[in-house]
Order: structure tokens, then C-alpha cells, then sequence
């Protein structure tokens, strides 16, 4: 499997094709189990068939279903790797008795995460006590995992304790020098200071150098103890533990937020993240939603893989990722139902041939350039070729033919005996000159050349057309105001827009990530502007539009 891949599909198949214990952490925020419509977020209809699958049988048959996809994240989790199930009141116990302590065991529970993600609701507390918390459920594979502590300083611990000032201005809390222990070789009088009942914490050699550097508090009334100053600049907090009150939800106002309804904060799996795995480790979200986790895995170096059966929840997460990307950010794919023939056509040709053979099932050669011209080979050492063309003609299978006799004689003539497939050349289609040499060949040599178009391994579809129209709403404040409204069509349905008011041609980072109606209105300076605008259909597949405005006394459109 993959790395760094946003995949398209129902994460049960999805996860059944990832090798076993490749995953160092897990975390998912499963659809709740509240049985109302309003769990249906995107609207798209991958999210639709999963609802009506989750919700057709009551509980039993929700537990049932999650409970068939938390073993396969057991069976791919590293032996040192963890898991946080995201859940709410409506099905945690039965989450954790029915699937979490079968699947993991009790022995390898290590907390139950209580995140007060809000106040609690004030009309409905007149009524009942309301619900202001999550439940995060937090298991490892084994007793043996990673785990990073996570400091974090509290304000009011802060005020209450750091309350002293040295003579440079520094705030400082003091902590004792105290053995807990006998330690007859640490008790010493210092400096008219009794040694405590135990002794002191360090030998006199280290509470002279402490004394040196200023790390020492002397009462004034020397029948006390001496203290260690721990200086507030230098505190780095105190570790967590299983109350999460300091990572708010998101409000409104956030400039983190997508318009995803359950959207979660970037802080809450930041904190996961750093907590169970270290950089360059692999990270899995197989239920994606608004992109969180990928975001902040990608944030923290760390590999990721994001699965959902949404087309909105991976197309949004893509663009998220696309708005953070820098000069060294890893690389991502994107693995969609089906493909757009332009996009494929014309991209990078070593990028392309590097993934059509690996959505062959094949292995792609590592380097750009083959001496021979080949650019991968199976499982069972047949070569590849690939063709970024269309109609491909008689030549290519000649030179093809003497390749494949100097990559491996051995395995040619073997293949040729076996009446197996000596190779496979991949391209958009064959002219009449291959297909009869291909023929001639098998018939007439006992010389088997598979042919293989790109739509036999990857379905193949048209992108949608858009249009773009605009309306002059004229000046406020010295700022243009301009109305845009977008037109997509595609066989297969709109999803969304997403636009971007600040188009550089380099790359597309959207202001307005979901807008489900193409329509914006947005307010310009005179001069110069690039705006672009994406359309999303239902397949994932998407077209550009860029609106090229000149803004001075009157509107040009260019």
C-alpha cells in the first residue's frame, strides 16, 4: 500500500489490501450512531449508501458493522502501534465492551480520553443535564508501544505557583531538595541549612554548582529546607492526563473551519499524533471527513494514508493539503473511482508510467531512464512498457520484441515455453499495425505480447465543462465588489466549487473551500487579479476555470 494516498472507496475493501503491521497509529471518528439523517454531512452518494448500511439494523447491526473494519486496523497496526476511537454517548460502551476489549483486549486498554469539546447547552439544561464531552477510546496493539509525554501549561496552575521574582526579573516556583529515600551520603549541612531527615536530593559538588548558577532559594529563616528554583521560562508544562479541557472545538469565527459539521480542531490531533507516533511513522484515518488528521499528520512529518466513501470528504481534504504544501512537503496521490482521460494524457509522462504500473500490480523501474526502454515489470519479472499515446503503432512492438530478449534471456525463453506472457506494453490504445504484429507474433513464434489499454486498468471518464459569469456590483469603500457565478455540468453531477481570489498560476489555494452553489461575491482593489474557480463532480473529477479581471474606474474581464 501506498503512502501519503487519499483512496476513494469503502474502507473495509480498502483496508484488506493493506499489508499486515504497517501502521504505526490509528485514529478514526466513525460516523456516531444517533440514527438521524443529520449524520449524512457531505450528501454525496458514497456517504448516503454507507448511512443506510450503517443504520438498517439498529445497534446490533452498527456494531456489526464497525466491528468488521476495527479488525482489519488490528491486523495492519505495528505490534508498537495504537488506536484512539473518536465516539460519543450514543454507542461508546457498546464500542468498547463489544468491539475494542474483543478485538485488542482488556490488558492492552490504556485510557479512556474525556475531550470537553463545549459549555453544554443552556436550554437544554433546564431540562436534563447536557452533554458537553467525547469519549476517545485509546488501546495499543501490545504492552510494548510508543508513547511521547505531552506538556502543557495551565494558566491557572501558572498564576497560582510561579508567584516569586528573582533578582533578574525572572518568575520562578520553588520544588524540594529533599531525598524521599535514606541517603547517608547525600546528608551535609550547607550554608547554615540543615540537612533534611533523608538528605538532600543531589551531593554537595551538584548544590554548589546549583548555588553557582542561581538555581538555589534560601529562606530567610534557616531552620527551613533550601528549594530548587524552577524558573517560568524554562517550565514547559506538566504532563497530560485523561481530562482534555484545553483544546477547545472550533467556532464560527475559526479560520480553521471547512463548513464540515463535526469538523475537529487541528490541536486535538496534534496532540494524538505527537503523543503515539514520531516523525516519518505512518498515521491511518479511514473514516476522513473534513481532513483533520491527514492535515495534521502531514503537519508533523509523519506518512499518512486517508480513506472515505465520500467524494466531497477526499476532494476537501485534498485541497486543505494542497493549501499547506511548502518547498519540502511530501508528495500525495489522490485514488478516485475513475479518471479523467486529459489528466492522464498529458501529465508528467515518468510520473504516469511510475503509477500505471503500479495500478497494473505491477513493480515501476526506480530510476526516470531504462537503457532498454522499459519502465517496469511484474510480479513475476514479465517487463512492462508504457506508451503515454494513443494508437500505438507496429515499431513500438518491434523494439519492444528485442528489449525484452536482452532484459532476461532466461525468463523470455522460459515465459515463451510456458505459453505465458513474455511481457506487457500499456498505452490509451493500439493502432492496426500492433494488434496484427502482436497476432502474427503468437501464431507464427509461439510469442505471447499482451496488449493493455489504460481503461482496462483504471476506468477512464470525462471531467466536467464549467463556465464562469460575472456581475459588476459596483464600489463601496473604494473596493470593487464583483458577483460570480459558477455553471458545471458532468453526466455524472455536481458536487461542489471551490474558489481561490488570489490565483498565482502556480498552484490553487482555495479561500472558499465548499461552496455548494457557485456563487460568491467578493471585493477587489483596483488593478490586476487572477481568479480561479474548481468544480468537483460526483466521480471526484474535476475542471479549472481561471477569470482574469482588469479593475480600474471600470471592470475588464481579459
Amino acid at each position: 500500500m501506498a503512502i501519503n494516498k487519499l483512496i476513494l472507496g469503502d474502507c473495509l475493501e480498502v483496508l484488506k489490501t493493506i499489508d499486515n503491521e504497517t501502521v504505526d497509529l490509528i485514529y478514526i471518528d466513525p460516523p456516531f450512531f444517533s440514527n438521524r439523517t443529520y449524520e449524512v454531512i457531505w450528501g454525496d452518494k458514497g456517504e448516503i449508501r454507507s448511512f443506510e448500511d450503517r443504520f438498517s439494523g439498529g445497534i446490533d447491526h452498527y456494531i456489526a458493522w464497525l466491528k468488521e473494519r476495527v479488525q482489519e486496523m488490528h491486523r495492519i497496526l505495528k505490534p508498537t502501534g495504537s488506536i484512539f476511537v473518536h465516539c460519543d454517548w450514543h454507542a461508546n460502551a457498546h464500542i468498547r465492551v463489544h468491539i475494542l476489549d474483543k478485538i485488542f483486549g482488556t490488558n492492552n486498554f490504556r485510557s479512556e480520553i474525556i475531550w470537553k469539546r463545549k459549555g453544554g447547552s443552556a436550554l437544554a439544561g433546564m431540562r436534563e443535564l447536557s452533554t458537553a464531552t467525547d469519549t476517545i477510546y485509546y488501546y495499543t496493539k501490545s504492552d510494548t508501544y510508543i508513547y511521547n509525554a505531552v506538556l502543557v501549561k495551565d494558566d491557572d496552575y501558572v498564576a497560582e505557583h510561579f508567584t516569586r521574582v528573582d533578582e533578574n526579573g525572572r518568575k520562578f516556583m520553588t520544588t524540594v531538595m529533599r531525598s524521599p529515600n535514606p541517603r547517608p551520603n547525600l546528608q551535609y549541612d550547607y550554608k547554615g541549612y540543615k540537612t533534611p531527615p533523608n538528605g538532600w536530593a543531589v551531593s554537595r559538588e551538584k548544590m554548589e554548582e546549583m548555588d553557582r548558577a542561581g538555581q538555589l532559594y534560601f529562606p530567610d529563616d534557616k531552620s527551613k529546607q533550601i528549594y530548587k528554583k524552577l524558573f517560568l521560562d524554562e517550565y514547559r508544562g506538566a504532563p497530560i492526563n485523561n481530562m482534555w479541557d484545553n483544546v477547545p472545538a472550533l467556532k464560527g469565527t475559526s479560520k480553521e473551519i471547512i463548513g464540515y459539521p463535526t469538523q475537529k480542531p487541528i490541536a486535538l490531533l496534534d496532540r494524538i499524533i505527537r503523543m503515539a507516533s514520531n516523525e516519518n511513522d505512518t498515521v491511518l484515518d479511514c473514516f476522513v471527513g473534513g481532513g483533520t488528521t491527514i492535515v495534521a499528520a502531514d503537519q508533523l512529518s509523519r506518512n499518512w494514508i486517508g480513506i472515505d466513501q465520500s467524494v466531497q470528504a477526499i476532494k476537501v481534504t485534498e485541497f486543505r493539503l494542497n493549501k499547506q504544501q511548502g518547498l519540502f512537503s511530501k508528495p500525495f496521490s489522490v485514488q478516485l473511482h475513475k479518471y479523467d482521460y486529459d489528466t492522464l494524457r498529458y501529465k508528467d509522462a515518468f510520473e504516469f508510467e511510475t503509477w500505471i504500473v503500479q495500478q497494473f500490480g505491477g513493480l515501476s523501474n526506480s530510476k526516470q531512464r531504462s537503457d532498454l526502454g522499459l519502465d517496469g515489470r511484474t510480479r513475476e519479472n514479465q517487463p512492462i512498457q508504457v506508451k503515454r499515446s494513443d494508437n500505438i503503432g507496429r515499431n513500438v512492438i518491434d523494439n519492444f520484441f528485442s528489449a525484452v530478449q536482452r532484459f532476461d534471456k532466461v525468463s523470455f525463453e522460459k515465459n515463451k515455453a510456458e505459453q505465458k506472457p513474455i511481457g506487457f506494453i500499456i498505452a490509451f490504445s493500439f493502432g492496426k499495425g500492433a494488434v496484427q504484429e502482436v497476432a502474427r507474433l503468437k501464431n507464427e513464434e509461439n510469442v505471447i505480447i499482451k496488449l493493455v489499454t489504460v481503461e482496462e486498468i483504471v476506468p477512464i471518464a470525462k471531467k466536467p465543462t464549467l463556465q464562469v459569469e460575472i456581475k459588476d456590483l459596483g464600489t463601496s469603500k473604494n473596493l470593487r465588489e464583483i458577483e460570480f457565478v459558477a455553471t458545471g455540468q458532468s453526466e455524472a453531477g455536481i458536487e461542489f466549487y471551490a474558489w481561490d481570489f488570489a490565483y498565482n498560476e502556480q498552484s490553487f489555494l482555495p479561500t472558499v473551500l465548499l461552496d455548494k452553489e457557485g456563487k460568491q461575491t467578493y471585493k477587489f482593489k483596483a488593478g490586476e487579479h487572477r481568479i480561479a474557480v474548481k468544480v468537483v463532480d460526483n466521480e471526484g473529477l474535476e475542471s479549472l476555470e481561471i477569470v482574469k479581471l482588469k479593475i480600474n474606474g471600470v471592470v475588464e474581464r481579459n
